[in-house]
């Protein structure tokens, strides 16, 4: 990893890289997913069953595309003992963080007369989106959990996950095992744009949801840009992100493994670290170099790391903190000796993780907040997953005699003013009688 002073000429070029990155999709990735969703909403099934047989499963079947009791039942005897004590604990702690974001119905009567209010309502159906990562091989489990239980938490009925199946028709049964553990008994072997369709415009098979929730490769992600509207999505997130802000206390071993756990995900994953230290960064880009030579996945985190990462040298931890907020990070690290006197400093981050031994995987499984987050810089303005992805609220308004007389003459005045003659004539009728 190359190491920059900033600020620069060539810090602000590699920072303005970094920032606008952005969330852009091709014309010909745009037409693709226009195809599929179109395909999708005029021919339900016979399209999604098409699609997956000839990416996923080609001997997939109608009936298969739904996992059975059967399948379901099977799971649970196919995962250890150490994994159901795993996710049993990342399900609670997950569970007991999102329910402190419910929010009540409300009224108030302080106007005399006037009786106002907010009623908050669970959607009806939310659709979870669970990636397949290496045909099946690699389960996503955790997105299970970060998806569903705040969905069930805001008193969703009605749950219904998609993910691609396995080259033989079947499901990771940790995914199954997951599923069951959050009480999701609506699973569907489906996966990429298709399945987001499916979601979308409904099927014979496959019911159509209010909101979609979870992340994916890139069809999945345009295909959710291009459905909402038509139902509620959580976000638009690109490739996986870390900012860690470091000082002297760091430990440059564990610097790196958190920017290479990050640079792995993907080529266009971006992993920075902003330090008043220069020697901490000297020993971070070496230590970079030491393990990315034992990493499994480090041609990716290599590219990555050439095309959006970067060791930044800044004069103090407040320059440090308004790069950050600069460039808005959906995991924002503050390895520093007393990371709590800089909290209250950040602004623009999807997670902040705490000191030495708060690394990003923690909030990745098992923390309690959701690792669902915004990315390329929309944390200046977007939020984590949570439960009020999956609740709406109606506004309640009642007027008595007395207040609506009151109050008329000012409603009839701005009525006119925007030349909406009906809307004033609505309140002169009632003051006649």
């Amino acid at each position: 990893m190359k190491i920059y002073n900033y600020p620069s000429k060539s810090a602000e070029k590699k920072v303005s890289a970094i920032v606008d990155r952005g969330l852009t999709f091709s014309k010909k990735d745009h037409q693709a997913v226009n195809r599929i969703l179109d395909d999708v909403r005029r021919h339900g099934d016979e399209a999604v069953l098409k699609y997956a047989r000839q990416f996923d499963a080609p001997n997939l079947t109608l009936k298969s595309l739904k996992v059975s009791d059967k399948e379901m039942s099977a799971a649970s005897k196919q995962v250890d003992r150490s994994f159901v004590r795993a996710l049993n604990r990342a399900a609670s702690q997950i569970d007991a963080f999102h329910r402190q974001q419910v929010r009540q119905s409300w009224i108030d009567t302080q106007r005399p007369g006037t009786l106002l209010g907010q009623i908050v309502n669970a959607v009806d159906a939310a659709g979870v989106y669970v990636p397949g990562a290496k045909g099946g091989e690699t389960p996503l489990v955790s997105t299970v959990l970060m998806s569903a239980i705040p969905a069930k938490i805001a008193g969703v009925d009605n749950i219904v996950m998609v993910t691609p199946s396995t080259r033989t028709g079947g499901a990771n049964p940790h995914l199954l095992v997951a599923a069951k553990k959050v009480g999701i008994k609506n699973i569907y072997k489906v996966g990429s744009a298709w399945a987001i369709g499916a979601l979308a415009y409904g099927t014979a098979t496959i019911p159509r949801v209010d909101v979609i929730a979870g992340p994916g490769n890139i069809y999945v992600t345009l295909a959710k840009k291009i459905v909402a509207g038509t139902v509620g999505i959580d976000m638009i997130a690109g490739p996986s992100e870390v900012l860690v802000i470091a000082d002297d206390s760091a430990t440059p071993e564990f610097t790196a493994a958190d920017l290479l756990a990050q640079a792995e995900h993907d080529v266009l994953s971006s992993a920075v670290l902003v330090t008043d230290s220069a020697e901490i960064a000297g020993q971070v880009a070496a230590e970079v170099d030491r393990q990315l030579t034992t990493l499994p996945r480090s041609a990716i985190a290599r590219e990555s790391l050439n095309r959006f990462g970067a060791l930044l040298v800044v004069e103090d931890l407040a320059a440090a903190v308004a790069l950050a907020n600069r460039i808005a990070p959906e995991h924002l690290e503050l390895q520093v000796d007393d990371p709590f006197e800089y909290l209250g400093q950040i602004r623009n981050a999807g997670a902040v993780f705490l000191g030495h031994y708060t690394p990003e995987p923690v909030g990745d499984y098992i923390a309690g907040p959701n690792h669902v987050l915004p990315t390329a810089g929309t944390a200046r303005f977007a939020s984590a997953l949570a439960v009020d992805h999956f609740v709406k609220t109606s506004s309640v308004i009642h007027y008595s005699p007395n207040a609506f007389k009151r109050e008329a003459s000012d409603i009839i005045r701005l009525a006119e003013t925007e030349g909406l003659d009906g809307h004033a004539r609505s309140i002169k009728v009632r003051l006649k009688k």
